[in-house]
């Protein structure tokens, strides 16, 4: 018996996620995660725009920018600065707050539009059968619920338990050990976020935006510890002497742990009935921030597709989250790992080579590319011309598209004078600029663009939808008790 739609197992930012948006659909959702409350001791800090964004069509993003800090600007070693605010979004910076500011606002989305979230409960065996899936649970080493679903999302981070059940390779490697993360108090830091590099070492600070505390990064290549010997605050004061010239002093540390950092990747995101997301899906180096907002952004682009299957639309659909995700992750391990290895070459290589990249973002476009890229507004899926990219600075006469589809659910937008005629299959908004028609999907990317007198629109949203069916709540009705 499957009594649920949908079981998540993993309640970090892309589980929470994808539970919300199913649940907000009117899907039945149950989450397990083994944690029993959120943890505060996380590695993620940083929030992309792209991922604001995703955040906003939700109505989550106010509460999480009100207890971040803004950075519009990254200053790299030899006096370059990286500069976002020009950037077209809302969000034109990166928003520093810790990931459990974040999982917070997701829980309270995904429990307030009616997942169950089950902490303290862990997976101990997975059963695939004809037509769904039946997840075995633990609690405190007492059986559990057993949960039926009629599909799995696997977004139980790098060290994934359903990954090992269902016996995947990983594939990949270690690229850095015993990197070190504090909360640190420190005085004469610049304003912005900043790295360090020299010495065989680097550091990165980021302002918590109080003037005084910082989560800090630090490696040191002379000194590779267990991941469990406690970081001293001698060891920190000390990397920051070797890789700083701009005379920050660390006044107190208030936390400090290491971890080592992999580049691995599933091959397959989905697995039958079974589909992976965020680190379960692939892990990468911390450099440039981006191993949550990816996990968000897959949770984003599979929760409508799963819905729509559930609804009857062919299982094909779900295959363009392969399609379409993977190629991102690969990209992401490949830009992170550069920039990693970039800063922990060994002097004599990594000085001519930093200052190298310091010469070419010394270039006005150079330099735009490069936040364009950590932004995440620049991932765009395969489509001809437009088809494929991001649709949320649209002007349309009821405001920007990123505010008109708060419902998860397909929009046509036409110009002046292009009539679709009637339209009972999507809610149709007109277009405030002199751009074509476009029909956009749930999750803010540009399915078909052309002319919607011509009804070729109507092809594209039949590849993508199940039959016709009785209307369901939507994500906003739910977000606002309606």
């Amino acid at each position: 018996m499957h009594e649920y739609d949908i079981v998540v197992i993993g309640a970090g930012p892309a589980g929470l996620l994808v539970a919300g948006d199913l649940a907000a659909l009117g899907r039945s959702v149950a989450v397990v995660e083994r944690r029993p409350t959120i943890d505060r001791r996380s590695r993620a800090f940083a929030v992309m725009p792209r991922t604001l964004e995703v955040l906003r069509q939700r109505h989550l993003s106010d509460a999480v920018v009100a207890v971040g800090h803004p950075q519009d600007r990254v200053h790299v070693p030899g006096g370059v600065r990286v500069d976002l605010s020009g950037l077209p979004t809302p969000f034109p910076y990166i928003l520093v707050v810790p990931q459990y500011v974040v999982e917070t606002e997701l829980d309270r989305y995904a429990r307030q539009s009616g997942a169950t979230v089950l902490r303290d409960h862990e997976v101990t065996g997975i059963e695939l059968d004809r037509d769904g899936v039946q997840v075995q649970t633990s609690r405190r080493g007492e059986s559990g619920p057993r949960l039926g679903a009629r599909y799995l999302v696997a977004a139980d981070g790098a060290h994934s338990t359903v990954r090992s059940l269902l016996g995947l390779p990983f594939p990949g490697h270690t690229v850095i050990r015993s990197v070190i993360l504090a909360d640190v108090v420190a005085e004469g830091a610049p304003d912005g976020l900043s790295i360090g590099v020299g010495g065989d070492a680097f550091t990165f600070l980021a302002p918590y935006g109080d003037g005084r505390r910082y989560r800090a990064m630090g490696w040191d290549r002379h000194r590779q510890p267990a991941e469990d010997e406690p970081v001293t605050d001698d060891e920190l004061r000390r990397l920051l002497e070797r890789t700083r010239t701009d005379g920050v002093t660390i006044r107190t540390v208030e936390q400090a742990w290491r971890f080592r950092s992999d580049e691995r990747q599933l091959r397959d995101y989905r697995q039958a009935r079974v589909l992976f997301a965020g680190d379960a899906a692939h892990v990468h180096s911390p450099a440039g921030g981006q191993g949550m907002n990816t996990g968000i952004q897959d949770a984003a682009n599979l929760a409508w597709k799963l819905d729509h299957v559930l609804a009857g639309a062919p299982t094909e659909v779900l295959d363009s989250y392969q399609r379409e995700r993977h190629p991102v992750g690969r990209s992401v391990l490949r830009r992170s790992g550069a920039m990693l290895r970039l800063f922990t070459l060994p002097d004599r290589i990594g000085g001519p080579a930093r200052a190298a990249v310091g010469a070419a973002l010394r270039v006005p476009a150079v330099r735009r590319a490069v936040a364009a890229g950590l932004s995440g507004i620049t991932v765009r899926y395969p489509g001809p011309g437009v088809v494929g990219r991001r649709a949320a600075m649209i002007p349309t006469a009821a405001g920007l598209m990123l505010d008109r589809q708060s419902d998860l659910h397909f929009v046509l937008v036409v110009p002046a004078g292009d009539d679709p005629g009637p339209t009972s299959e999507v809610r149709v908004l007109r277009r405030d600029d002199r751009g074509p028609a476009v029909l956009v999907r749930p999750d803010g990317y540009i399915a078909w663009a052309g002319t919607a007198a011509d009804g070729t629109w109507r092809d594209e949203l039949a590849r993508w939808s199940p039959p016709p069916r009785r209307q369901r709540a939507t994500a906003s009705a739910v977000h606002t008790g309606h």
